[in-house]
């Protein structure tokens, strides 16, 4: 189901749809995670524990906008809901041991791998838990997958 432009006029829906970019016709998840990449990459040179800081935040404010949209949309996890996308990615930066494109391309394509695919057991908490928990928890997970390969990325790799 398409949503109309004149969704974002809600308050709600401008930030669970991410600013419009849930709006996309292919991939709205994937134009959702490119938007965190700005404040991820703003943000870097903060401390770790504010950073850390900002994700549970965009997390706590992210079960609810997901849930309140959802529940306004009339569809658990619609496909346009992206801000679950923008927590997890700026969840998944944490793990971006160093501030350059090669790493923060790096933490996009890995979130967004494990965002789509889905692995075990994210696909079960995406189908059985519902309401914002629910559309955030795997994102998160995801999120971990991503963080665990970049860690592994930059053991291997040192030098990049």
């Amino acid at each position: 189901m398409r949503l109309p432009l004149r969704t974002l006029r809600d308050p709600v829906q401008l930030v669970a749809l991410g600013f419009g970019t849930g709006l996309a016709p292919r991939a709205p998840g994937t134009f959702g995670s490119l938007l965190a990449i700005l404040p991820a990459w703003w943000c870097f040179t903060l401390p770790l524990s504010w950073r850390v800081a900002i994700a549970v935040a965009l997390v706590a404010i992210g079960i609810w906008i997901c849930g309140e949209s959802a529940r306004r949309l009339g569809v658990h996890d619609h496909s346009a809901i992206v801000f679950d996308e923008i927590a997890g990615l700026f969840a998944t930066s944490l793990a971006t041991p160093a501030r350059t494109v090669l790493w923060f391309a790096l933490t996009f394509v890995l979130f967004r791998i494990f965002d789509i695919w889905k692995p075990w057991p994210i696909r079960e908490v995406d189908h059985r838990m519902r309401g914002g928990a629910g559309i955030i928890l795997d994102d998160l997970m995801a999120a971990l997958y991503a963080a665990i390969c970049l860690m592994v990325s930059r053991a291997l790799l040192p030098t990049i």
